[in-house]
This record gives structure tokens, C-alpha cells and sequence, in this order.
């Protein structure tokens, strides 16, 4: 069993991912999420009182912005499977990644706190989204939580076997290009990241 000390400081703003209307997040994360009914409530309870469609934000914990630990594991999972498509990287020759980190690699704590730079506030980006349907082309507008440039989250990896220190460096680092968080392909969420083995 190995431990990680991991630090992100985001040079782009996240974008939250939780949607402000609890009806939409407590069938979507029942629907595709398997926790139990008091895990569920107790996320519940850090939704902000806001119920708007097309609003996303992030869990609120004592009065600041919190990602859950699963959020790190679908980074991961992203990373390893963008980077497997990249001959010669260490990704790419891992088979049967999801399984390996859902059960091998874990993030502490459950929530991990957003801390903002002193004396700046969230903010909101409001953007156009647009799609292609059988009706033609539709565009609606999305509205997003953020937390600025300069943010810190801070958590620790436990890995239970499966994944080498240099296989979690390789994804953190794409992580500094691609981002975490909503809108990743918008460049918003990337981060530089310190990583202490303990």
C-alpha cells in the first residue's frame, strides 16, 4: 500500500459539475451512483438552496466549495483512458483500468475542500450550448459556479496495488493540460500539481 500527498493549484477557474436542482441531482446520482440512502442525504445537504435547470456549483461544506472524492477517481479514470491512446505512455498499457481504480486507488477525505484565495469570491460563467438534434440545431444557455485561479485542493491517494507512482504522475501532469471539473475541453479546470509520496 503506497500514499500520496496530492496539491492542485488551478491556473484556470473549475467549473462545478453539481446541478442546483435537487429533483435532477438526486435521480441523476441515485440512477448512476452506487451509494446508499444516507450517503445520499448527507450530500443532499451540501446543495446550495438554489433550484434553477441548467445550473451547476459544487457541494457546500461550513461555508466553502467541496469536490467529492469520486470526482478524483472519474479524473483519473479519464486521464488513464485519453492517454492510453498515446503510444509509449505508460497508460497505454494498463488493461482494465476502471476496475484497478475503483477498487485499488482511493482519495481521502470524502469531501475535499476548495480553499479560494484570500479575500476572493466564486463566481459564475454563463456560456451558450449548442447541439445538433434531429430538429435542427437547438442552443441553450448554461450557467456555472466557479471557483478562481489560485484555488488549492488538497487530498491524499491510497493505492492499494495496480498503479505505480510513475502512472499517477503521468496522469496528473496530462491533468495540467486538461483539466478537472465541467468545460474541461474550454481549457477552464487545468492545475499545477505537487505530489509527495508519504
Amino acid at each position: 500500500m503506497e500514499t500520496y500527498q496530492i496539491d492542485l493549484q488551478l491556473t484556470e477557474p473549475i467549473l462545478g459539475t453539481v446541478p442546483k436542482d435537487r429533483e435532477l441531482y438526486t435521480s441523476y446520482v441515485a440512477g448512476k451512483t452506487p451509494i446508499s440512502d444516507e450517503e445520499l442525504a448527507d450530500e443532499l445537504e451540501t446543495l446550495a438552496e438554489i433550484e434553477e435547470k441548467g445550473w451547476t456549483g459544487f457541494h457546500m461544506r461550513d461555508g466553502g466549495p467541496v469536490v467529492m472524492d469520486y470526482v478524483v477517481k472519474g479524473f483519473l479514470k479519464d486521464a488513464c483512458s485519453m492517454l492510453r491512446r498515446v503510444s509509449g505512455t505508460k497508460s497505454s498499457k494498463v488493461m482494465a483500468y476502471r476496475k484497478i481504480i475503483d477498487g485499488l486507488v482511493f482519495a481521502s477525505p470524502r469531501e475535499i475542500r476548495i480553499h479560494l484565495p484570500d479575500g476572493v469570491l466564486m463566481g459564475v460563467l454563463e456560456r451558450p450550448l449548442r447541439a445538433q438534434t434531429a430538429q435542427g440545431e437547438r442552443v441553450t444557455l448554461a450557467r456555472s459556479d466557479t471557483c478562481p485561479v489560485g484555488s488549492r485542493i488538497g487530498f491524499t491517494l491510497t493505492v492499494l496495488g495496480g498503479v505505480s507512482e510513475a502512472l499517477l504522475r503521468e496522469w496528473f501532469e496530462y491533468g495540467e493540460l486538461r483539466g478537472l471539473g465541467q468545460w474541461r475541453n474550454g481549457g477552464y479546470g487545468t492545475f499545477t500539481c505537487r505530489m509527495e509520496k508519504l
